[in-house]
């Protein structure tokens, strides 16, 4: 089988004998009830085919659907006059940097239909040469926009630039509502959803598919596609590594599947560009995560001293899960729609979601990731010190133990982060996480104070943890609690460890086992 790694185009996967998952229901969907739609899906999972797609078919080339389900339906397979904008070419630091995108497509669109409107601003430009298209051609246009917030996600920090994108993408899609009865589809796609409120704000006939259960598999592989497109490569992959079929696909589900993106379908969406190159190359590694880093995202969580043990707690409404117009005050929308989170619950009574990782991949991948920003130690320590954590904890070596724990904040930066209890809990909560890949782990957050449990084969830990108190404090906790009652008739060791830490220094001051 050949597998379209990295891949865009659907001529070529079709021409080429690439494996191609058959998308078109979802596109004749849209064409035969609609002619205006927004999708929001995470980078790398196949928004920019989907644009292929829809350019192939309004181009009239009926032979490259054959056997397709686009191929059954009725269509003139006429060419219709295209304007495919593609913003995903470029790095933009400066509000030039996309006038000239946006230039340089007007231009080939201009010298196509001879428009003489050149001169003219950007959307002024687009409406005329939209108009000249139709009444060259007598035929309505397609308006095609890949990753529309690619501007708008590289000035994430930058409110000035930000603005100044805004206010110029909003004028230049405003075209859409402008020359409606020029238009025949349009298509726009993206990350994020900066739109409704500010970038789309005026697009009231622009329908969001990105949340409607109609449209779940757009993009992604499904089980169903996964067992009927990949069953062979799947074989080939389980032989690869020593598996059986069933294990392997077990192993896709947990690394890769998960994904969510609305309440009503309870079966997860895999990452299609992580499943097609664990097929290719008959390695199983996360490669979503490895070809691209969320500095972005960091920022943001950093930015607004958001707790880090509430990305898995917190509940969101619709109209927040919807836009990241206020990210400035909550990052998870944003973590959402870039693919980090997804939906795990959904309460109907209160219309508001739980969102958790979707897969191992990216829980791995983006834990992995926050520790050197959270860690008070060097860059590169915290992940080089996680196998001798997992080596003394599975040893019952509590002393080694602490002690490293307590050389973690040896050295802190004192302007990591807002308030020092903040600052400790989302330290500790990227720390254990990290472990709890190695180690069965469980937080439990009460009254701000952070109580951790963790489990091996041969022993039962439980940290209890104060700001400006004291290590015996902490344990007289323990026993207060009874928290080890729990464990009664376990054979395991019970280890119990008090730990203070100091909100002047940030340091850890005292710890005790018990």
């Amino acid at each position: 089988m050949k597998y379209p790694i990295g891949i865009q185009n659907f001529e070529k996967i079709r021409r080429d004998g690439y494996v191609y998952v058959d998308k078109t229901p979802w596109m004749w969907k849209m064409i035969s009830e609609g002619s205006y739609y927004f999708l929001s899906r995470p980078r790398r999972f196949g928004k920019s085919l989907m644009v292929s797609t829809l350019e192939a078919f309004f181009s009239g080339k009926r032979e490259l659907f054959k056997g397709l389900y686009a191929d059954t339906v009725e269509w003139d397979w006429q060419q219709y006059p295209i304007f495919h904008l593609d913003l995903n070419v470029k790095k933009y630091e400066t509000k030039a940097d996309l006038e000239k995108v946006l230039n340089r497509h007007l231009e080939q669109w201009e010298t196509a239909y001879d428009s003489p409107y050149g001169e003219r601003d950007l959307e002024e430009r687009f409406l005329q040469v939209v108009r000249l298209a139709y009444e060259k051609t007598g035929r309505q246009v397609v308006i095609l926009v890949d990753e529309y917030d690619k501007p708008l996600l590289q000035a994430i920090g930058n409110d000035e630039l930000q603005s100044e994108y805004r206010s110029t993408l909003k004028a230049f899609y405003g075209v859409l509502k402008s020359c409606d009865r020029y238009i025949k589809f349009a298509f726009l796609t993206g990350v994020t959803k900066f739109g409704k409120i500010s970038v789309f704000s005026d697009l009231n006939n622009l329908i969001d598919i990105s949340m409607l259960p109609q449209f779940t598999a757009v993009c992604g592989i499904t089980e169903k596609e996964l067992h009927t497109c990949f069953d062979e490569g799947i074989a080939e992959l389980a032989d690869a590594n020593s598996l059986t079929k069933e294990e392997t696909y077990e192993r896709l589900r947990r690394d890769f599947d998960g994904y969510r993106f609305n309440e009503y379908i309870n079966e997860g969406i895999y990452n299609p560009f992580s499943v097609l190159n664990t097929l290719s190359y008959k390695i199983f590694k996360d490669y979503w995560f490895e070809t691209g880093t969320p500095s972005f995202l960091v920022y943001q969580l950093q930015k607004t001293n958001f707790p880090l043990e509430s990305i898995t707690t917190a509940e969101l409404t619709t109209d927040v899960l919807n836009s990241i117009d206020i990210m400035d005050t909550n990052p998870l929308p944003l973590l959402f729609q870039s693919g980090y989170l997804t939906i795990k619950d959904y309460d109907k009574e209160f219309n508001t979601y739980l969102l958790g990782f979707p897969n191992r991949e990216v829980e791995v991948g983006f834990v992995k990731y926050l520790v050197p920003f959270y860690s008070p130690s060097k860059a590169d320590q915290p992940l080089t010190y996680i196998g001798n954590f997992v080596k003394e904890i599975r040893s019952g070596n509590a002393e080694a133990f602490m002690q490293r724990v307590e050389r973690f904040f040896d050295g802190g930066d004192y302007q990591v982060a807002g308030k020092a209890e903040l600052y400790f809990q989302n330290t500790l909560w990227a720390l254990f996480k990290l472990l709890g890949l190695y180690v069965d782990v469980e937080r439990h957050t009460t009254d701000g104070r952070m109580d951790i449990l963790m489990q091996t084969k041969d022993f039962i830990y439980i940290l209890e943890i104060k700001i400006d108190q004291s290590a015996d404090v902490a344990l007289q906790q323990i026993e207060e609690k009874q928290y080890a009652k729990a464990f009664d008739g376990d054979e395991r060791s019970i280890i119990k460890i008090g730990i203070n830490f100091s909100s002047d220094t940030r340091r850890l001051t005292e710890w005790k086992i018990g």
